[in-house]
C-alpha cells in the first residue's frame, strides 16, 4: 500500500513512489510546487536537469538579456516583489527573484537538481508514470510537465558549420570565457535575444554583422530605474503594489481584440515603430531593409530604445539576408555576401512547437506524445492530451501571448492543475483521469476557428507561432481574463475515469515457457511499462457525463 501525501513511498517494484512529478524549475514549475503546497500535497518532486532552479532565466545570460514585460507583472500574484530594481528588469533580478521563490516557499527538499528526465511511461495496470532520470528511477500517479517552450535551442543545419574555426555558440548557452573584444563577430537572427544582444556587445568587437532574413517591427523599450520612493511605497503599502499591477494588466487586456479581431486597428502601432526606426536611422537604404513588410503584430512586436541606434555604428553592418553556408571563417549570405568573421552567435531560437520533451513520454497505447502531435500540437484547455492519463502540462499548446505576461497564463494553468488533482482525490483509490479526444479536439477546433481572424495568421508573416504544417499551436486567442475562466475548474464530461487493470495469475504453461532457454513469451501479450496483458483482458473505464 502507498503511504499518504507527504510520507513517501515504495511502489510495488520497489521504486520510490510520489504523488505528483513536476518536470522542471523554472515559472511553471516552481509555481507547480508552490501551489502543491498550498494545496496540501507535500508528496512531491521537482526533477531539473540542470545544477540550479530557473528556466529560461538560469539558461540565457547573454549581455544584455532582460523581460520584454514590465516587472511587477512579470512576478507571482502569490510572491509579489515590491523591490524590483527597473521597471523592464533584467535576468539576473528574475532569476534572483525565482531563487528567493524557491527558498521562500520550502521549495528546495523536494528539489532534485542535475535530474534530467529520460523517459516517462505510463503504466495501464498501476495506473502511475514510470520516470527514468539521470539520478534514477522512480514512479509518480500524476506528471506536470513544465519544461516550457523556450528551454532547447534551435540551431540551423547551415552547410559548412562543422569547418567554421572560429567560436560557435547558441545565444541561450553564451559562452562567457570567450572574449568577444577585438573579434569580428556574426549575429545570426533578429528575434528577442538578438536585438538585445546586438546593442550589448556593440561596442566590444571589433565589428559586427548581424544576419537579418526578416526584419522585426521594434517599439521603445520605457525602461527606468525604479526609485527608493517607489520601492519603500510598495513595501509599505500593498495597496500600490497591487494597483501598478492591475494597470498593466488592464492596458495589455484592452489591446488584445486588435491583435484577434481586428488587425487592420494596428496601423496607428505601426506608425509609431516607423517613427521610432527613423529617429535613429537616418541611411534611407538602411531603413528600407529594416522595415518590415508584413503587419505589425504578426511575430512579436520587440522592445528596444537602443537596437536601432546599434545599427547606425559604422562598425555594425547589417546583411538583409539570411545565411546560405559557411566557407572556412567565411559565411556566405543568400544574397551571395561574404563576411568573415572570428565568431558566430546563433540566436535563432528555440524548439517552441516541436517540444523535445515530446519525445520522451509514452503513452497508454506505447505512443510518444511527438507521434501524437505529429500533425500539430493540441492538449485540451492547454493542458491535457488524448491518451495521456494523469499527465499534465504547463504552458502548453495555444497558451502563449503576444503582448502580456505568461505568469498569468501560468497562474492559470495552476488553478486547473489544482482541480484536477482535487477530482482524482474525490474519486479516490487507484485511478486516473483521461482526456476524451473528442473533448480535446473539439478544443482545439474552437481555438483553430478563432486563430482565422487573428493578426499572427493574417498578418502575412511566417514565425515562430506556426508549426510546420502553417497552424498556429503556440498563441492564445483572447484575453488572459478570458483563459482564467476557462481553466477554472476541470470539466469531468472531458475526461473519462480510468480504473486499474487487475492482473491475473499466470497460468503454469506460461510460467514453464518463460523459465531459461524457452521461447520468448508472444509480444501481443506485453504492455507499456512492462505489465503483462492476458488475452481478452478488458480495462474498465467508467464514462463520467
Amino acid at each position: 500500500m502507498r503511504k499518504a501525501a507527504g510520507m513517501g513511498g515504495k511502489d510495488e517494484r520497489g521504486r520510490e513512489h510520489v504523488r505528483v512529478a513536476v518536470i522542471g524549475s523554472g515559472f511553471g514549475g516552481l509555481g507547480a510546487a508552490v501551489r502543491l503546497r498550498r494545496e496540501g500535497i507535500t508528496d512531491f518532486v521537482v526533477l531539473e536537469r540542470a545544477d540550479s532552479v530557473g528556466g529560461t532565466w538560469r539558461d540565457n545570460s547573454y549581455p544584455g538579456c532582460a523581460c520584454d514585460v514590465p516587472s511587477h507583472l512579470y512576478s507571482f500574484s502569490f510572491a509579489p516583489n515590491p523591490d524590483w530594481p527597473r521597471t523592464f528588469s533584467g535576468q539576473p533580478a528574475i532569476r534572483a527573484y525565482l531563487e528567493h521563490v524557491a527558498d521562500t516557499f520550502g521549495l528546495r527538499r523536494h528539489i532534485r537538481l542535475d535530474s534530467e528526465v529520460r523517459m516517462m511511461r505510463w503504466d495501464a495496470y498501476e495506473l502511475h508514470w514510470e520516470i527514468e532520470t539521470s539520478s534514477g528511477d522512480l514512479t509518480a500517479d500524476v506528471v506536470v510537465s513544465a519544461t516550457g517552450p523556450l528551454s532547447d535551442p534551435k540551431m540551423p543545419e547551415v552547410p559548412g558549420l562543422a569547418g567554421f574555426p572560429g567560436k560557435v555558440f547558441h545565444s541561450a548557452r553564451w559562452d562567457h570565457d570567450y572574449d568577444l573584444r577585438g573579434k569580428r563577430v556574426a549575429m545570426i537572427g533578429t528575434g528577442a535575444s538578438a536585438i538585445q544582444i546586438v546593442p550589448a556587445i556593440a561596442p566590444e568587437v571589433e565589428r559586427l554583422t548581424l544576419f537579418q532574413r526578416t526584419p522585426p517591427w521594434v517599439m521603445p523599450r520605457t525602461d527606468r530605474s525604479i526609485t527608493a520612493v517607489e520601492r519603500w511605497l510598495h513595501r509599505q503599502l500593498p495597496f500600490t503594489r497591487a494597483a501598478r499591477r492591475g494597470l498593466l494588466w488592464g492596458l495589455r487586456e484592452l489591446q488584445v481584440s486588435a491583435f484577434t479581431k481586428r488587425p487592420h486597428q494596428l496601423g496607428l502601432i505601426e506608425s509609431l515603430a516607423k517613427a521610432n526606426m527613423a529617429r535613429s536611422i537616418k541611411d534611407p537604404a538602411l531603413r528600407a531593409k529594416l522595415t518590415p513588410s508584413y503587419r505589425i503584430g504578426c511575430k512579436r512586436i520587440l522592445l528596444s530604445s537602443e537596437y536601432y541606434p546599434a545599427l547606425a555604428r559604422p562598425d555594425v553592418d547589417l546583411v538583409a539576408s539570411g545565411l546560405k553556408e559557411i566557407r572556412g571563417s567565411v559565411l556566405v549570405a543568400a544574397d551571395g555576401t561574404e563576411t568573415e568573421v572570428d565568431a558566430i552567435i546563433f540566436g535563432t531560437g528555440f524548439h517552441v512547437t516541436d517540444l523535445p520533451i515530446a519525445d520522451r513520454v509514452v503513452g497508454e497505447d506505447g505512443q510518444t506524445l511527438a507521434d501524437a502531435w505529429k500533425d500539430g500540437m493540441q492538449a485540451l484547455r492547454g493542458a491535457t492530451a488524448a491518451g495521456f492519463p494523469n499527465w499534465m502540462t504547463i504552458i502548453g499548446p495555444n497558451t502563449g501571448l503576444g503582448n502580456s505576461s505568461m505568469i498569468l497564463m501560468i497562474e492559470s494553468q495552476l488553478n486547473y492543475m489544482a482541480d484536477y488533482l482535487r477530482q482524482l482525490g474525490v474519486l479516490g483509490g487507484k485511478v486516473a483521469l483521461a482526456a476524451r479526444p473528442s473533448a480535446v479536439n473539439r478544443w482545439n477546433r474552437q481555438v483553430q476557428t478563432r486563430m482565422e481572424r487573428t493578426v499572427w495568421n493574417t498578418g502575412g508573416c511566417t514565425s515562430w507561432y506556426l508549426d510546420a504544417q502553417g497552424r498556429n499551436t503556440t498563441v492564445w486567442p483572447g484575453t488572459t481574463g478570458e483563459f482564467r475562466r476557462e481553466t477554472r475548474s476541470v470539466d469531468m464530461a472531458e475526461y473519462e475515469v480510468v480504473r486499474g487493470r487487475e492482473r491475473e495469475p499466470v497460468p503454469a504453461a506460461v510460467a514453464a515457457a518463460a523459465a531459461p532457454g524457452a521461447l520468448a513469451p508472444d509480444p501481443r501479450a506485453s504492455r507499456t511499462g512492462g505489465a503483462a496483458v492476458a488475452a481478452g483482458e478488458a480495462e474498465t473505464v467508467e464514462e463520467v457525463a
